[in-house]
Protein backbone atom coordinates (compact mmCIF):
# COMPACT_ATOMS: atom_id res chain seq x y z
CA UNK A 1 0.00 0.00 0.00
CA UNK A 2 1.36 3.09 -0.73
CA UNK A 3 1.51 5.93 1.69
CA UNK A 4 1.94 9.62 1.10
CA UNK A 5 4.17 11.21 3.79
CA UNK A 6 3.75 15.18 3.65
CA UNK A 7 6.81 17.29 4.26
CA UNK A 8 7.18 18.17 7.79
CA UNK A 9 9.11 21.65 7.05
CA UNK A 10 10.15 23.84 10.20
CA UNK A 11 8.86 26.74 8.13
CA UNK A 12 5.12 25.65 8.94
CA UNK A 13 5.58 25.74 12.48
CA UNK A 14 4.88 28.93 15.02
CA UNK A 15 7.71 27.98 17.37
CA UNK A 16 10.77 29.68 17.39
CA UNK A 17 14.23 28.38 18.19
CA UNK A 18 13.60 25.21 16.22
CA UNK A 19 16.38 23.41 15.12
CA UNK A 20 16.69 20.22 12.31
CA UNK A 21 17.23 16.77 13.66
CA UNK A 22 17.20 13.13 11.70
CA UNK A 23 16.04 13.05 8.62
CA UNK A 24 15.05 10.16 6.54
CA UNK A 25 13.57 9.45 2.99
CA UNK A 26 10.54 11.91 2.57
CA UNK A 27 9.92 13.02 6.04
CA UNK A 28 11.78 15.85 7.45
CA UNK A 29 11.88 16.08 11.62
CA UNK A 30 11.92 19.36 13.74
CA UNK A 31 12.24 19.74 17.66
CA UNK A 32 12.30 22.53 19.82
CA UNK A 33 14.68 23.98 22.21
CA UNK A 34 14.48 22.94 26.01
CA UNK A 35 13.75 26.22 26.63
CA UNK A 36 11.00 26.98 24.37
CA UNK A 37 9.27 23.45 25.11
CA UNK A 38 8.98 24.10 28.77
CA UNK A 39 7.57 27.88 27.58
CA UNK A 40 5.00 26.29 25.33
CA UNK A 41 4.24 23.03 26.98
CA UNK A 42 4.96 21.37 23.31
CA UNK A 43 7.86 19.25 22.00
CA UNK A 44 8.10 17.41 18.62
CA UNK A 45 10.47 14.59 19.01
CA UNK A 46 10.91 10.74 17.57
CA UNK A 47 8.31 8.07 18.65
CA UNK A 48 7.77 4.23 17.46
CA UNK A 49 9.86 3.21 14.49
CA UNK A 50 11.14 6.30 14.27
CA UNK A 51 7.69 8.62 13.42
CA UNK A 52 7.68 11.90 14.31
CA UNK A 53 5.11 12.51 17.17
CA UNK A 54 4.05 15.26 19.11
CA UNK A 55 4.26 15.87 23.54
CA UNK A 56 1.81 18.25 25.40
CA UNK A 57 2.69 19.00 28.99
CA UNK A 58 0.46 21.26 30.66
CA UNK A 59 1.09 23.83 33.58
CA UNK A 60 -0.21 21.20 36.03
CA UNK A 61 2.04 18.32 34.69
CA UNK A 62 -0.83 16.19 32.27
CA UNK A 63 0.87 14.90 29.32
CA UNK A 64 -0.22 13.37 25.90
CA UNK A 65 1.21 12.42 22.68
CA UNK A 66 0.05 12.52 19.41
CA UNK A 67 1.44 10.95 16.64
CA UNK A 68 1.59 12.97 12.99
CA UNK A 69 0.80 9.47 10.58
CA UNK A 70 -2.53 8.96 11.41
CA UNK A 71 -3.37 12.35 13.21
CA UNK A 72 -3.33 9.80 16.21
CA UNK A 73 -4.11 10.80 19.96
CA UNK A 74 -1.79 7.33 21.40
CA UNK A 75 -1.50 8.66 25.51
CA UNK A 76 -3.43 11.00 27.32
CA UNK A 77 -1.70 10.89 31.21
CA UNK A 78 -3.65 12.40 34.47
CA UNK A 79 -2.53 12.19 38.18
CA UNK A 80 0.46 9.94 38.80
CA UNK A 81 0.88 9.01 35.12
CA UNK A 82 -2.12 7.13 34.48
CA UNK A 83 -3.13 7.11 31.20
CA UNK A 84 -6.87 6.88 30.04
CA UNK A 85 -6.08 5.82 26.36
CA UNK A 86 -4.83 2.30 25.23
CA UNK A 87 -2.77 1.22 22.72
CA UNK A 88 -3.02 -2.65 21.73
CA UNK A 89 0.38 -4.49 22.17
CA UNK A 90 -0.15 -5.56 18.28
CA UNK A 91 0.02 -2.08 17.56
CA UNK A 92 2.96 -1.46 14.87
CA UNK A 93 4.83 2.16 13.90
CA UNK A 94 5.79 1.23 10.53
CA UNK A 95 3.97 4.19 8.74
CA UNK A 96 2.03 1.57 6.46
CA UNK A 97 -0.22 0.25 8.53
CA UNK A 98 -2.74 2.42 11.28
CA UNK A 99 -1.47 2.63 14.45
CA UNK A 100 -4.23 0.52 16.67
CA UNK A 101 -5.21 2.51 19.63
CA UNK A 102 -5.63 5.83 21.51
CA UNK A 103 -7.46 8.00 18.91
CA UNK A 104 -7.60 6.95 15.58
CA UNK A 105 -9.25 8.58 12.93
CA UNK A 106 -12.16 7.47 10.76
CA UNK A 107 -12.29 9.83 7.51
CA UNK A 108 -13.35 9.31 4.85
CA UNK A 109 -15.60 6.96 4.98
CA UNK A 110 -16.86 4.70 8.94
CA UNK A 111 -16.52 0.71 8.84
CA UNK A 112 -16.11 -1.29 6.04
CA UNK A 113 -17.77 -0.04 2.42
CA UNK A 114 -16.10 0.81 -0.90
CA UNK A 115 -12.68 2.52 0.84
CA UNK A 116 -10.11 0.46 2.57
CA UNK A 117 -11.43 -0.08 6.42
CA UNK A 118 -12.01 3.00 7.97
CA UNK A 119 -10.63 5.53 5.08
CA UNK A 120 -7.04 6.81 4.70
CA UNK A 121 -7.17 9.66 7.29
CA UNK A 122 -5.63 7.11 9.53
CA UNK A 123 -3.11 5.99 6.92
CA UNK A 124 -1.62 9.36 5.70
CA UNK A 125 1.02 11.66 7.57
CA UNK A 126 -0.53 14.89 9.01
CA UNK A 127 1.33 18.03 9.59
CA UNK A 128 1.57 20.35 12.87
CA UNK A 129 0.98 23.89 11.23
CA UNK A 130 0.04 25.78 14.55
CA UNK A 131 0.44 25.63 18.15
CA UNK A 132 -0.93 27.91 21.69
CA UNK A 133 -0.40 28.17 24.70
CA UNK A 134 -3.03 29.57 27.48
CA UNK A 135 -2.45 29.85 30.81
CA UNK A 136 -0.45 26.63 30.87
CA UNK A 137 -2.59 24.62 28.51
CA UNK A 138 -1.20 23.62 25.32
CA UNK A 139 -2.56 23.12 21.82
CA UNK A 140 -1.33 22.54 18.89
CA UNK A 141 -3.33 22.20 14.85
CA UNK A 142 -2.90 19.51 12.62
CA UNK A 143 -3.37 19.25 8.87
CA UNK A 144 -4.71 16.96 5.86
CA UNK A 145 -5.14 17.72 2.97
CA UNK A 146 -6.36 15.48 -0.49
CA UNK A 147 -2.95 13.74 -2.55
CA UNK A 148 -2.85 11.53 -4.62
CA UNK A 149 -2.77 8.58 -2.20
CA UNK A 150 -6.21 9.58 -1.02
CA UNK A 151 -7.68 10.82 -4.55
CA UNK A 152 -6.59 7.46 -5.66
CA UNK A 153 -9.49 6.00 -3.33
CA UNK A 154 -11.60 9.21 -2.87
CA UNK A 155 -11.10 11.77 -5.71
CA UNK A 156 -12.20 15.09 -3.63
CA UNK A 157 -10.11 17.63 -2.36
CA UNK A 158 -10.21 19.09 1.18
CA UNK A 159 -9.02 20.36 3.77
CA UNK A 160 -8.72 18.96 7.81
CA UNK A 161 -7.54 20.84 10.54
CA UNK A 162 -7.38 18.43 14.00
CA UNK A 163 -6.89 20.87 16.90
CA UNK A 164 -6.24 19.30 20.10
CA UNK A 165 -5.84 21.28 23.26
CA UNK A 166 -4.50 19.48 26.69
CA UNK A 167 -5.90 21.11 30.21
CA UNK A 168 -5.66 20.16 33.67
CA UNK A 169 -8.22 17.41 33.96
CA UNK A 170 -9.24 17.42 30.43
CA UNK A 171 -8.10 16.82 26.50
CA UNK A 172 -10.02 18.39 24.05
CA UNK A 173 -10.36 17.90 19.79
CA UNK A 174 -12.03 20.13 17.58
CA UNK A 175 -12.06 18.66 13.50
CA UNK A 176 -13.14 20.70 10.99
CA UNK A 177 -13.54 19.40 7.66
CA UNK A 178 -13.57 21.87 4.17
CA UNK A 179 -14.55 20.81 0.97
CA UNK A 180 -12.03 22.88 -1.19
CA UNK A 181 -13.45 20.75 -4.61
CA UNK A 182 -16.14 22.34 -7.20
CA UNK A 183 -17.95 19.75 -6.71
CA UNK A 184 -20.09 18.38 -3.68
CA UNK A 185 -19.35 15.35 -1.72
CA UNK A 186 -20.30 13.13 0.89
CA UNK A 187 -18.55 11.10 3.96
CA UNK A 188 -19.19 9.73 7.27
CA UNK A 189 -16.72 9.60 10.34
CA UNK A 190 -15.54 8.82 13.70
CA UNK A 191 -12.83 8.81 16.70
CA UNK A 192 -12.40 5.79 17.17
CA UNK A 193 -11.38 5.75 20.86
CA UNK A 194 -9.52 3.37 23.10
CA UNK A 195 -10.15 3.25 26.43
CA UNK A 196 -7.95 1.59 29.45
CA UNK A 197 -10.37 -0.34 31.63
CA UNK A 198 -11.22 -3.76 33.01
CA UNK A 199 -13.29 -5.02 30.68
CA UNK A 200 -15.76 -7.07 32.84
CA UNK A 201 -16.25 -3.84 34.96
CA UNK A 202 -16.48 -1.12 32.46
CA UNK A 203 -19.96 0.30 31.87
CA UNK A 204 -21.35 3.33 29.74
CA UNK A 205 -24.14 5.22 31.13
CA UNK A 206 -26.67 8.17 29.12
CA UNK A 207 -27.36 5.37 26.17
CA UNK A 208 -30.79 4.38 27.05
CA UNK A 209 -33.85 5.28 24.56
CA UNK A 210 -31.32 5.51 21.79
CA UNK A 211 -32.03 3.45 18.94
CA UNK A 212 -29.37 0.85 18.00
CA UNK A 213 -28.04 -0.90 15.09
CA UNK A 214 -26.26 -4.07 16.58
CA UNK A 215 -23.62 -5.14 14.53
CA UNK A 216 -23.07 -8.81 15.85
CA UNK A 217 -23.61 -11.55 14.53
CA UNK A 218 -24.21 -9.76 10.97
CA UNK A 219 -21.92 -6.71 10.69
CA UNK A 220 -23.42 -6.56 7.05
CA UNK A 221 -26.72 -5.92 8.32
CA UNK A 222 -27.15 -4.61 11.70
CA UNK A 223 -30.08 -5.67 13.76
CA UNK A 224 -32.06 -2.40 14.68
CA UNK A 225 -33.26 -1.94 17.87
CA UNK A 226 -33.68 0.96 20.83
CA UNK A 227 -31.40 0.89 24.41
CA UNK A 228 -33.77 -0.03 27.42
CA UNK A 229 -30.41 -0.16 29.60
CA UNK A 230 -29.70 2.37 32.18
CA UNK A 231 -26.18 0.69 32.41
CA UNK A 232 -24.77 -0.60 29.18
CA UNK A 233 -21.69 -3.84 30.08
CA UNK A 234 -19.48 -5.25 27.88
CA UNK A 235 -19.98 -8.88 28.96
CA UNK A 236 -19.13 -10.36 25.89
CA UNK A 237 -18.60 -9.31 22.33
CA UNK A 238 -19.76 -5.95 22.10
CA UNK A 239 -20.30 -3.59 18.58
CA UNK A 240 -23.37 -1.93 18.78
CA UNK A 241 -24.04 2.22 16.95
CA UNK A 242 -26.44 3.95 18.82
CA UNK A 243 -28.36 6.95 16.66
CA UNK A 244 -28.87 10.38 17.85
CA UNK A 245 -27.07 9.58 21.26
CA UNK A 246 -26.98 12.19 23.46
CA UNK A 247 -24.18 14.81 23.94
CA UNK A 248 -22.52 13.15 27.19
CA UNK A 249 -22.15 9.89 28.04
CA UNK A 250 -20.27 8.91 31.34
CA UNK A 251 -17.51 5.82 30.95
CA UNK A 252 -16.68 4.25 33.89
CA UNK A 253 -13.62 2.44 32.87
CA UNK A 254 -13.46 -0.39 35.85
CA UNK A 255 -10.46 0.93 36.79
CA UNK A 256 -11.58 3.86 39.66
CA UNK A 257 -11.76 6.69 37.10
CA UNK A 258 -14.98 7.37 35.66
CA UNK A 259 -14.93 9.62 32.00
CA UNK A 260 -17.23 12.46 30.83
CA UNK A 261 -17.69 12.17 26.69
CA UNK A 262 -18.97 15.32 25.65
CA UNK A 263 -19.71 15.95 22.03
CA UNK A 264 -21.02 18.82 19.66
CA UNK A 265 -21.89 17.79 16.39
CA UNK A 266 -21.20 14.03 16.25
CA UNK A 267 -24.37 13.42 16.83
CA UNK A 268 -24.20 8.86 17.28
CA UNK A 269 -21.79 6.41 19.41
CA UNK A 270 -20.38 3.33 19.13
CA UNK A 271 -19.39 1.28 21.25
CA UNK A 272 -16.97 -1.68 20.26
CA UNK A 273 -15.17 -4.44 22.41
CA UNK A 274 -13.67 -7.64 20.28
CA UNK A 275 -13.44 -10.10 22.66
CA UNK A 276 -12.81 -13.14 21.98
CA UNK A 277 -11.50 -12.28 18.34
CA UNK A 278 -8.50 -10.13 19.97
CA UNK A 279 -7.92 -12.42 22.83
CA UNK A 280 -4.44 -10.52 23.78
CA UNK A 281 -5.41 -7.50 25.17
CA UNK A 282 -9.46 -7.47 24.66
CA UNK A 283 -9.51 -7.48 28.60
CA UNK A 284 -7.82 -4.30 29.01
CA UNK A 285 -9.93 -1.67 26.64
CA UNK A 286 -13.49 -0.56 25.59
CA UNK A 287 -13.69 1.56 23.25
CA UNK A 288 -16.63 4.43 23.03
CA UNK A 289 -16.36 6.35 20.24
CA UNK A 290 -17.74 9.79 18.74
CA UNK A 291 -19.45 8.74 15.31
CA UNK A 292 -21.32 10.62 12.68
CA UNK A 293 -22.84 7.63 10.87
CA UNK A 294 -24.87 9.12 8.40
CA UNK A 295 -23.37 10.90 5.72
CA UNK A 296 -22.17 14.65 6.10
CA UNK A 297 -22.94 16.56 2.91
CA UNK A 298 -20.20 19.28 2.15
CA UNK A 299 -20.57 21.34 -0.92
CA UNK A 300 -17.73 22.98 -2.27
CA UNK A 301 -16.29 25.57 0.28
CA UNK A 302 -18.89 24.47 2.85
CA UNK A 303 -17.43 23.13 6.50
CA UNK A 304 -18.27 20.63 8.95
CA UNK A 305 -17.09 21.08 12.23
CA UNK A 306 -17.25 18.65 15.87
CA UNK A 307 -15.46 18.77 18.88
CA UNK A 308 -14.77 15.86 21.72
CA UNK A 309 -14.15 16.61 24.91
CA UNK A 310 -13.07 13.99 27.50
CA UNK A 311 -12.50 15.02 31.24
CA UNK A 312 -12.21 12.97 34.48
CA UNK A 313 -14.29 13.57 37.83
Amino acid sequence: MAIICSQFSVDTLTFPNLRRIRRRPGMAFASVSNKESTTLGVRVTEGEGNLPKILLTSAAGREAEIYLFGGCITSWKVSNGKDLLFVRPDAVFNGKKPISGGIPHCFPQFGPGPLQQHGFARNMDWSLVDSENVEGNPAITLELKDAPYSRSMWDFGFHALYKVTLNTKSLSTELKVKNTDNKPFSFTTALHTYFRASVSGASVKGLKGCKTLNKDPDPINPLEGREERDVVTFPGFVDCVYLNAPSELHLDNGLGDVISIKNTNWLDAVLWNPYLTMEASYKDFVCVENAKITNVQLEPEQTWTAVQHLSIA
